[in-house]
């Protein structure tokens, strides 16, 4: 999603791990509970439902418990939906954003967790503009994998998904999540790291999200060509650089989820401040989509146990792991 510069206040607001949470899904107690874990961290609300949405919903409807971290507020976001672009939607757009986020968590049937950090904006111009004080991507790293353990160790997954290196793309509250998911998945299993966090866990998996690779959209153009219609990728593709790496190529797990397409459109959709029903994420229907990319992508970075590439589970070679543990 596309962000402005704006701050607000809620940098100076103390982190409250039981009142931040927005879903009324019970936790559950691991030690007791035969449902395998999975955590996505993501930087802002919505991207939980544009990148790996289908995903979360089918291992929900599995049995399996997924919580969704969402590290800033998304109090920076632009309106992009021109239905919502109106004075009073700007005026209350953090307290919007948090409602639409607990609409989305609902809809995909997540646990959901607020880090409680602030939206950075993405500076633009040339030169850029320096990041707003106070903001996520100037906390300290140390700091905000803290705050990131805490819900580890509390939670317990098995799995933690998060961005690539570049963030997905380079906004700096992606790339600062990208540092501290990392970062957090050693500190979490560590009991020399963080020893008022909680007691030690060690998540065994760690993936990245791989979403609209040139592959993709290519599949998507082609698609909506071959139906006599007008693309809204051309132009996309046109203006590919020639030096951006396709990441197609990381790809080393897919997830057939097209059953939950409609549950991730849903979800988008509840983001009404970001999500136009009009623009190109709705271009290409979801049986098309179904028939073309019938899945989502993801690139195992870290795995302690035995699961060969390629995969189609992002629990493959867990269930052993935990059976025999």
């Amino acid at each position: 999603m596309q962000y402005g510069s704006q701050c607000s206040t809620e940098a100076d607001r103390p982190w409250r791990p039981q009142a931040e949470r927005t879903s009324t899904a019970p936790m559950s107690h691991p030690e007791t509970s035969s449902a395998l874990r999975l955590m996505a961290v993501h930087a802002h609300p919505d991207d939980e439902s544009s990148k790996g949405a289908a995903t979360t919903a089918k291992y929900v409807d599995a049995g399996h418990e997924v919580m969704v971290v969402t590290c800033t507020g998304g109090e920076a976001g632009s309106i992009l939906n021109p239905a919502m672009d109106r004075p009073e939607v700007l005026a209350n757009m953090a307290a919007i954003r948090r409602e639409e986020m607990a609409k989305a968590a609902e809809i995909l049937g997540v646990q959901h967790r607020w880090l409680g950090f602030v939206d950075s904006g993405l500076p633009e111009g040339d030169p850029k503009p320096p990041l707003p004080e106070g903001c996520f991507a100037l906390v300290d790293d140390e700091v905000a994998t803290e705050r990131l353990v805490r819900v580890i160790r509390e939670f317990r997954p098995h799995v933690l998904v998060t961005y690539d290196e570049n963030g997905g793309y380079p906004h700096p509250d992606h790339i600062k999540t990208h540092v501290i998911s990392v970062k957090a998945f050693d500190a979490a299993g560590d009991p020399d790291r963080f020893p008022a966090a909680g007691e030690p866990w060690q998540p065994l998996k760690l993936y990245y999200t791989i979403g609209f690779t040139k592959a993709r959209i290519q599949a998507f153009d082609e698609a909506i060509r071959a139906r006599g219609e007008e693309s809204p990728y051309t132009e996309w593709l046109a203006n590919w650089p020639d030096d951006r790496p396709d990441m197609q190529e990381r790809v080393t797990t897919r997830i057939e989820c097209a059953q939950w397409f409609d549950r991730r459109d849903a979800a988008l959709l509840a983001h009404a401040t970001q999500i136009d029903p009009n623009s190109r994420w709705f271009a290409v229907p979801r049986e098309v989509q179904a028939e073309i990319w019938p899945w989502e992508d993801y690139q195992l970075v870290r795995s302690l146990v035995d699961s060969p590439v390629p995969e189609d589970d992002l629990f493959a070679g867990i269930s052993q792991r935990v059976a025999v543990g």
